[in-house]
């Protein structure tokens, strides 16, 4: 029994301490005082393991309110692991000494650094691990670890902060992270933090034109690095950030023009630059003409005709301008390249769907020209023919993918719309069947 309440004595001393845990600024502040004296005696000052050590006492400080904290943590458990909140908690945001902690259905999902433990810290952990690196180049492994320790804090600042939207956070934290790269100890910049960072000032381009060209800035670094990301997007929103900037100099147009044509080139099946093509062609003067754009990838394809990107990319233009008799030819060519393909026979189907909705719409436009049942009913019969062509299509798409939602709504809608045609009713039945049970309805 001795036993069992000295237990308990333990357990409620452990979390005591657990819920009253406080960041220790007057140590940090006093080991950060004692490493200046050291620098300002000219004895210590030629030392590299001075300089280290202050950047150490700098960087330690740095991540201390966020050193037991991560993405996915139980929202009950953060009293436990941090402390005491400053105030009280509601709805999910939980603000402590020095971080605001936000969660969402019991889990942490970001924070923000509200307060520094020691001001300035950054810029002398940096200068500090730069010195110590000058000093003393064999150095250079322990050097490369503590600035490890500070790019993977500022990375993770920047992933997390963009579920708060706080992108500027994200930019400058991204940006804090490439700087201590380029210390010698380490040496390489991850371009992959030049794109995060370009990307989110193209996001907030929108409301400041300084961040379009902060964005260019940003972007353009991580092309000279190499980066490429695996969709190409890197070009969608260098576009937007060079387009955005179209009022302070035209020549901002044409670079948004050769970023979009380069990026295509690269990545023919990515549909935003598509997108950013035709929405530039179509409204802004002295681009050039859409057409431009199907004579540029038929080049391409005359040296490359069994591309099936690029045919990909051609049927995206053509469907951009409603031009569903080519869009279809040119998704066929692929067929015939790779055959048995899920997206090609699905967005065939579509396509045949979207062409059926053209014919619908002209012979609805004549309607009140219409004097005769007869003309009526061959009419109609013209509208259901040409959505019956999208039927073996998508029938063939859900046989190579089975548990397509997407794929069984369309036919259960297709059916429905053609369920007085011969035997379309049974289709019906059966693909609303499937839709229902791929959706979980009852």
């Amino acid at each position: 029994m001795k036993k069992f309440i000295a237990m308990v004595a333990v357990f409620a001393t452990l979390a005591v301490s657990a819920t009253a845990q406080k960041i220790n600024v007057a140590s940090y502040e006093a080991k950060l005082a004692k490493c200046n004296a050291d620098i300002a005696n000219p004895k210590k000052a030629g030392k590299a393991a001075t300089w280290f050590n202050r950047g150490k006492v700098c960087s330690d400080a740095i991540t201390a309110p966020t050193k037991s904290l991560f993405s996915g943590l139980d929202e009950s458990m953060l009293q436990m692991t941090i402390g005491a909140p400053a105030n009280e908690s509601k709805d999910g945001v939980h603000k402590f000494d020095f971080i605001t902690v936000y969660a969402k259905n019991g889990k942490v999902v970001a924070w923000t650094i509200d307060k520094e433990v020691l001001e300035g810290a950054y810029e002398t952990a940096k200068e500090s691990f730069a010195k110590a690196y000058e000093l003393d180049p064999s150095m250079a492994p322990k050097i490369k670890s503590a600035l490890e320790v500070l790019v993977n804090h500022y990375s993770e600042l920047g992933s997390v902060s963009i579920d708060i939207a706080a992108y500027n956070v994200s930019i400058d934290v991204y940006l804090k992270s490439v700087e201590l790269q380029k210390n010698p100890a380490i040496g390489k910049e991850d371009p992959r933090y030049y794109f995060f960072a370009g990307q989110f000032a193209a996001f907030l381009g929108a409301n400041n034109v300084e961040y379009f060209a902060l964005g260019e800035k940003l972007l353009t670094r991580a092309l000279e690095l190499g980066y490429k990301d695996e969709q190409g997007n890197l070009y969608y929103f260098l576009f937007h950030c060079l387009y955005g900037q179209r009022a302070t100099d035209k020549q901002y147009l044409l670079k948004a023009k050769d970023a979009l044509l380069e990026g295509i080139g690269l990545y023919p099946r990515n549909e935003r630059i598509m997108e950013g093509l035709i929405q530039l062609y179509t409204s802004e003067e002295g681009v050039g003409d859409p057409a431009d754009l199907v004579e540029r990838i038929d080049k391409l394809l005359a040296e490359k005709p069994e591309n099936a990107d690029l045919w990909f990319a051609r049927g995206q233009v053509f469907f951009k301008l409603k031009n569903f008799d080519e869009c279809i030819n040119s998704f066929l060519k692929i067929n015939d390249l790779k055959p048995n393909d899920y997206d090609t026979n699905f967005y065939l189907g579509y396509f045949y769907m979207a062409k059926g909705d053209e014919v619908n719409r002209a012979f609805n436009a004549r309607l009140d020209s219409i004097n005769s049942q007869e003309e009526y009913q061959a009419g109609l019969k013209e509208v259901n023919a040409a959505y019956m062509k999208a039927m073996p299509w998508l029938e063939r798409a859900m046989e190579l993918k089975p548990e397509s939602v997407d794929c069984a709504e369309y036919l259960k809608g297709l059916c429905f719309r053609l369920r007085n045609e011969e035997g379309v009713m049974d289709k019906y039945n059966k693909y609303n069947a499937l839709y229902k049970k791929l959706k979980g309805i009852q």
